[in-house]
Formats: C-alpha cells, structure tokens, sequence
C-alpha cells in the first residue's frame, strides 16, 4: 500500500505545480503539486473536493531509506523478497506483520491527523476510497470513523499476490505442510462518506455529492472488484513499488463522482495513477506527492496512463 517513501510529516522542497488538461475536454484536467499532503490540506479552501481515492504511505517502516536500500540489495529488513519461480522474477513485499506497538500507535496518529484535515476540505457527502490490507485496516477505520466520517462499507479488490501462505523461516522442510498465515487473495478499500446536509437528494443537488455513480441504471456499484496487478504496459509506464490498476482506479474514481461532477483528490498519489485515471474518464483532480522521484515519475506517466484503452472497462 505504501506511496512516499519518505515520512507524511517530513518538509518538502517548495512546491511544483503542473496543470494539463485532457485533450478536447477541459473537464479532465489535472493539477499535481509536490508538497507535504498536510501541508497542503491545512492551506486548501474548505468545502473545495468532492471525492479522495488515494493508497497512502503506511511508509513508517518498510519506506525508510534504510529498509529500501535493504530492498534494493535483495536481503534484510522488513521487506519480503519472494523467489523466483516459473521464470519470473517477483516484485518485493513489505512486511507488515513486523510492525511494533509504537508503529501501531504511529499509524492511528498518521491516520487520525488525515481524516481530521479531510474533514474540512471535503463537501459534506463526499466519499473517501482509501487502501488499506486486512492487517492494518483497524488503524485506517476506527480514526475515520472517530473524525466523523461514516463508514459506508469496503470495497473488495480481488487479486492474488505472493503475500502470506509461506512456510515458517528457516524451517520450510521440517514444517512442509504449515503456513505461518493465510496468502492473500484481496484488499480491502475503506469506503467513508462526510456526513450529508440533510436527504441524499438535497445534497446531491446543492453538493453533487452522496451517494455513488451506477455503472448504468440497471447496475448498482458494487463493493467486489476482480482486478489483477498492474502488469506490462502499465508496469513500464510507471514503475512503483505500489502501483495500481488503472482497471480499478477508473471504476473507483467513476464511483466516487455520482453525478460525474467535481474534484478528485489524491493526497498522496506516488506514480499518479489515481490522477491518470481521473484524467481518462475526464474528470478533474488534484494530485500531491512529497518525494522528488515519483513526483517526477507521475508527471511523466500521467498522460500515458490515462491514454491506455481498458476495453474490460467498466
């Protein structure tokens, strides 16, 4: 899930803006700023966004320049190398099994501090996407819930990765038939909505915010999404650690605008996938990233991203 590889609280360099606007709809157009999400959030208008998809930086351990230079190097550190297997080579996973008590607490903070300045910039009825796995999500649901938002369900994104389901350490023979935990076969997104200024249909008629948009009248959104890994292509534009499908991004961000109105935002949009997303269905967004290189890497992949054709999608 991790975005920044640097810690949320941390100052950034002064801020860069870039605008672009999608070719022949300036109802697509973007604006990705580096700058300290929170930083951010505390100078932004009140009452200025109307939906949050974002995976943010569960970076206080495995994020540390010391455990991505362990990453790096293929060894040490919370970071789990998985083997090479049927030829391919896998991606690196973070441990989040290692986390202490403190990083526990720190978590809650980081997230408490987030949906408290969410609160203010967001409509009232606006819903928040937020990534998260099933051993951190308590840490994500209970401060959302706490600041004021409701918990309007999860969204559960089907897809199988290498986390889970190994064999203990350095005694993979003498316990063949024991996994340590189960592999994991999906991710949960957390689904908050500010609360609404009256009737649904009051506030999506002054706001255009409250509830989520159809895939088409006969269909309801639902909260279960067959998604697999950004693979290819997708992989090749944008080489994050935590790269997202656009094939999920594009439903979600779809979802979060029910009249297909208003602003998206992502505090901390690494690649700026989520942004790229917004951009391809011609929505507008707003993207913030404090770590140098992704902020550099977004800036290039947005555009090529949001060209990709989905022919799945919706």
């Amino acid at each position: 899930m991790p975005r920044a590889s640097q810690s949320p609280r941390q100052s950034s360099a002064a801020p860069r803006a870039a605008v672009a606007p999608k070719p022949g709809d300036a109802a697509g157009s973007y604006e990705i700023v580096k700058t300290d999400a929170f930083e951010w959030l505390a100078a932004a208008e009140p009452c200025s966004i109307h939906a949050v998809v974002t995976d943010p930086p569960y970076g206080l351990v495995e994020y540390h320049p010391d455990q991505l230079t362990k990453m790096k190097n293929g060894r040490g550190g919370v970071w789990r190398i998985p083997p090479a297997f049927d030829g391919r080579k896998r991606k690196p996973l973070p441990r989040f099994t290692v986390l202490t008590e403190k990083d526990r607490t720190s978590l809650a903070a980081f997230f408490k501090d987030l949906a408290t300045a969410l609160q203010r910039v967001l409509v009232p009825g606006a819903h928040v996407f937020i990534a998260t796995n099933p051993l951190v999500s308590p840490f994500v649901y209970t401060p959302f819930m706490e600041a004021g938002f409701e918990k309007r369900g999860e969204i559960i994104r089907i897809v199988h990765t290498l986390r889970g389901g190994d064999r203990p350490k350095n005694a993979h023979e003498e316990f063949a038939e024991v996994s340590v935990m189960p592999k994991s076969c999906w991710e949960p997104w957390g689904l908050f909505r500010k609360p609404c200024e009256g009737r649904v249909q009051d506030n999506l008629r002054k706001y255009k915010t409250g509830g989520l948009r159809r895939p088409s009248e006969n269909e309801p959104f639902k909260d279960l999404i067959h998604a697999a890994p950004a693979r290819g292509r997708e992989r090749e534009i944008a080489p994050h650690p935590s790269l997202k499908p656009q094939r999920l991004l594009r439903r979600l961000v779809r979802a979060s605008l029910p009249l297909g109105e208003g602003v998206v935002l992502d505090p901390f949009m690494g690649s700026g996938a989520t942004i790229a997303a917004a951009t391809a269905l011609g929505v507008k967004s707003i993207g913030l990233e404090v770590d140098s290189s992704y902020f550099k890497m977004a800036t290039a992949a947005i555009p090529k991203l949001a060209a990709l054709t989905l022919p799945e999608y919706p």
